[in-house]
């Protein structure tokens, strides 16, 4: 299974959603994780150029509809909410990414 992260160091997951300038992807499978590649984007706070709101949620999930779930230090309601919708799973894990997906690997 495929997990977005969003991270601005690639260590820590350090960011909120709307936040994230890119989405590291790794493959999660029997407790095995791999680097998939880097997947930039516009953050969604914060750029006025990006379109409505609601349109570039939609762009932003689009970027990582092939993900199980999302791994993310803070997300609002309303982006959790589309999440849950396009099957994308939000999670708060403030925490190393090795060990967030450590744990989410051995909860699945």
């Amino acid at each position: 299974m495929r997990v977005a992260v969003v991270s601005s160091d690639g260590k820590v997951i350090n960011q909120h959603f709307r936040k994230a300038s890119r989405f590291l992807i790794f493959e999660v499978d029997c407790g095995k994780m791999r680097f998939i590649e880097v997947r930039e984007t516009t953050p969604l706070c914060g750029s006025a150029d990006y379109g409505h709101a609601d349109d570039a949620l939609s762009r932003t999930i689009s970027l990582i509809a092939d993900c199980e779930a999302v791994l993310c230090a803070r997300i609002g309601s309303g982006a959790e909410e589309e999440l849950r919708k396009n099957g994308i799973k939000p999670i708060e894990a403030p925490y190393f990414i090795d060990e967030a997906l450590k744990i989410y690997n051995s909860q699945q």
